[in-house]
């Protein structure tokens, strides 16, 4: 998952809460994909983290 761009983790995203919302999903499935929501959730909030933080450097860097 580590692999995944940010745009297509925020997909995924999408599509989960979409199943939630349409109620698709059983108890297991749902346990299920709350679990990869959590990764995801986690690997956009790191990927934005970091995005911040070299644009902070960058415009530092420019100072």
């Amino acid at each position: 998952m580590q692999q995944m761009k940010y745009e297509e983790a925020v997909n995924r995203l999408e599509e989960i809460v979409k199943k939630m919302e349409n109620d698709e999903l059983d108890i297991d499935q749902m346990a299920q994909q709350l679990k990869e929501a959590q990764q995801l959730i986690k690997l956009c909030k790191d990927r934005l983290t970091k995005v911040d933080a070299d644009i902070k450097a960058v415009m530092d860097a420019q100072q």
